[in-house]
């Protein structure tokens, strides 16, 4: 069902659902849909929140619809769009980075087409992969990034995995911190956007999606970091998030020149940044640990701050609330004003995966598979179901139409396989 039959079918007048979409960012993709479509990473919303409820108890005999192999390697998620699901993954002995395409409804593997072969970085970190960034879709189009022959390149395909267009970002060759690269790209109006920040030239570059051309690029500073970039209408405005090199900044998406800056969080992040109202929230990282609040508005005003920490995972924002669950596996819920905190739970860590709302429940899973679905309470924490799916999980899950897609790995070293689960109804 296409975008207008989504309308049609809500209850809402079509002005609101207009502005809802506009706020959103959905107004410059008439080809998604909100409610059955999670396009890119975060989602829809860009914040990690889905439309609808969906399944809680998941195992390989609780609503499972199917469960696919995955060939080669990667930590970056699923989007879904329309009746295909999109995953990156890099086959690390023969060098080569490749974008797949599984049927929604059996789980075929529907096209696997090789975008890179050879010179992949000499080294990376332990819990990166050559295939960490997730896919973006616009409806038409696939735009994926990946790091090889000493540059970012995005490349855009169709949904028959045919290549439209190829672009180098930048030249991208860290040397103090061989860690890889792992920022997702970010649509937005006609532009795709990337970020590509290491000890050398460092950018935010946007290309036009119809052609990869360059539209704008934004300088950096020569400090490595790992956050994808996020896009929220923030104080009345549409607002570019990103946080790491010791500051939290916020461009105009349009032009990519700086609305604001304020020092926080740390050296580097991994995590991105949430809002709500005129907050907006980052944490991070490497080598302090720091959560802060600050008022977008341009003011400059630290609501709040504090020593926790999500490095590699973002964190989720409900009803005022903020959802937070650190490195070491203590789940945190603050008061969004304030920071005070409401409540903790200790669960398990480490944690890279980032959480997904759907319903009145968050899902987060931590780095052993250990997938915890609770709700979304302010005043205690409520778990709901606590799931194990295979041994490991970095990527994080697409929520979407009631259904729920989630890669992970079973085994290790040479044992090691990855799976693509769906669940549903």
């Amino acid at each position: 069902m296409r975008f207008i039959s989504s309308l049609m079918a809500f209850s809402l007048t079509v002005m609101v659902t207009t502005t809802f979409a506009q706020e959103r960012g959905l107004a410059d993709f008439p080809k998604l849909n909100r409610t059955t479509d999670w396009p890119w990473w975060r989602g829809p919303n860009r914040d990690g929140t889905a439309t609808g409820p969906a399944p809680t108890r998941l195992s390989d005999t609780d609503h499972l619809t199917w469960k696919s192999p995955v060939p080669g390697r990667g930590h970056s998620s699923p989007i879904v769009v329309g009746q295909q699901v999109f995953l990156t993954t890099a086959d690390e002995a023969t060098q080569r980075h490749s974008v797949l395409a599984f049927d929604r409804t059996t789980g075929q593997l529907l096209w696997q087409t090789p975008v890179n072969q050879g010179a992949f970085p000499a080294k990376n970190h332990a819990k990166n992969t050559e295939a960490t960034p997730t896919v973006a879709c616009d409806g038409e189009r696939l735009f994926a990034t990946f790091y090889h022959h000493d540059m970012v390149e995005a490349i855009a395909l169709d949904l028959r995995g045919q290549i439209v267009w190829r672009q180098k970002v930048a030249e991208f060759h860290p040397r103090k911190y061989e860690y890889g690269y792992a920022p997702s790209p970010v649509l937005y109006q006609g532009t795709v956007i990337v970020a590509s920040e290491h000890d050398g030239d460092s950018y935010i570059t946007a290309l036009d999606r119809q052609t990869g051309r360059k539209v704008w690029q934004q300088k950096r500073l020569p400090l490595i970091s790992f956050s994808t970039p996020s896009i929220g209408m923030v104080a009345g405005q549409d607002q570019l998030l990103l946080s790491g090199q010791e500051f939290v900044s916020s461009f105009n998406p349009q032009s990519g020149k700086p609305h604001w800056v304020v020092q926080g969080t740390t050296f580097a992040t991994c995590g991105t940044m949430v809002w709500d109202g005129n907050k907006v929230f980052a944490s991070g990282g490497s080598p302090k640990a720091e959560t802060i609040a600050i008022r977008a508005d341009g003011s400059g005003a630290v609501l709040w701050r504090n020593n926790q920490k999500c490095y590699e995972q973002s964190m989720i924002v409900h009803a005022g609330h903020l959802f937070a669950l650190t490195d070491h596996g203590v789940l945190f819920c603050w008061d969004g004003e304030t920071g005070e905190e409401r409540w903790k739970e200790r669960l398990a860590g480490p944690v890279s995966a980032s959480p997904v709302l759907a319903g009145n429940n968050i899902y987060w899973a931590n780095e052993a598979g250990t997938l915890w679905v609770f709700q979304a309470n302010p005043q205690k924490f409520q778990l709901v179901d606590k799931n194990q799916l295979g041994d490991s999980a970095f990527a994080s899950p697409a929520i979407c139409g009631g259904q729920i897609f989630l890669r992970v790995a079973q085994g290790d070293g040479a044992e090691r396989r990855e799976w693509l689960y769906c669940f549903g109804p």
